[in-house]
């Protein structure tokens, strides 16, 4: 995972995940010494629309972390003048 990534955190990543959602990582953080194929995480929780609803450290499984590619958000025109 690499900054700016967009991931999908349900119950394979961690049992806190009972209801999925998205994070953008901010980074890894290796400092944190955890089980094999545990990472912690620092990133940003994403709303429907995309937008960051609140900064998280989440401590998930590597394995259980899905990439995903969120849906381009549509932009309202912008009125001039």
């Amino acid at each position: 995972m690499a900054a700016g990534d967009v991931v999908y955190l349900s119950t394979a990543a961690s049992v806190q995940f009972l209801r999925p959602i998205f994070v953008r990582v901010i980074r890894e953080l290796p400092e944190r010494h955890t089980y094999h194929g545990w990472v912690w995480i620092e990133g940003y929780q994403l709303n429907a629309a995309g937008d960051a609803i609140a900064r998280r450290e989440l401590f998930v499984m590597r394995a259980g972390v899905r990439m995903q590619a969120l849906p381009a958000r549509r932009r309202r025109p912008v009125r001039v003048g």
